[in-house]
């Protein structure tokens, strides 16, 4: 199986050293890069599956990185920044960040988010490979492709699997503890808001009205749920699986 490729980008020597080499012993190819230019150019060349991007760069900053890197590939992307601040943490989940790891830190921490992440490029299964259909909003989780009215969504990796998974529970009401284990697969420490703002981007390209969600409603005081959007008639329209 062929080892998973991650490219560090930090301009701080010792760190991008550290990071490196810990990975490396941990059976990942690893690349770095120092600033944005040559972040953009090793990842033109490297191909990652994960970048580890720090948000104070030279000549650029890790949000915009991160959202140039996104609209090429469907690379997965860790935050790491010495920004405690919990609003630069949601501005960079909202620039599309799967991930995000506050200086100083520790290389077991790093471990465990990194193997997290990378988790989601498992093989699936068939029961998953089923290619969810509501009405005009149609989820294939073998190609990773969401439609809407046969226009191409473009979400991130971790918005993508946030949708999939809640509308292959119609109608499940999920707390937003029980969310970040499902679909970030492990126990993230954080302030849990970060579900509210990854719900937040993705109603925006899926809802007509992100003030009044057909498709993803908040549960006031519990968490989110996914519902087959209505008929014209007024009922219900259930979800067809397609065997793919």
């Amino acid at each position: 199986m062929a080892l998973a490729k991650i490219l560090v980008v930090d301009d701080d020597l010792g760190i991008r050293n550290l990071i490196q080499r810990f990975l490396s012993k941990h059976d990942y190819q690893v690349e770095s890069a120092e600033d944005g230019k040559g972040a953009m150019a090793a990842f033109e060349q490297f191909n990652p599956d994960l970048v580890i991007l720090d948000v104070n760069l030279p000549d650029a900053t890790g949000y915009a990185l991160c959202q140039d890197m996104q609209t090429r590939t469907g690379v997965f992307v860790l935050m790491l920044t010495s920004r405690a601040d919990e609003a630069d943490k949601i501005r960079g989940f909202s620039q599309g960040a799967d991930d995000y790891l506050t200086k100083p830190f520790s290389l077991g921490e790093l471990e465990v988010r990194v193997q997290a992440i990378l988790k989601r490029q498992r093989a699936i299964t068939p029961t998953e490979q089923q290619s969810l259909q509501f009405n005009g909003l149609a989820i294939d989780p073998v190609r990773r492709i969401v439609t809407l009215n046969d226009d191409p969504v473009n979400l991130t990796a971790l918005e993508f699997d946030l949708l999939h998974f809640l509308a292959s529970h119609p109608g499940r009401v999920w707390r937003r503890a029980e969310l970040i284990q499902k679909v970030w697969d492990y126990e993230y420490v954080g302030d849990q808001r970060v579900v509210d703002v990854h719900i937040g981007q993705i109603r925006k390209k899926i809802e007509i009205d992100t003030s009044q969600p057909n498709l993803i409603h908040t549960v006031r005081g519990v968490g989110y749920k996914f519902e087959a959007p209505t008929t014209m008639a007024g009922e219900p329209a259930s979800a067809a699986q397609v065997d793919l």
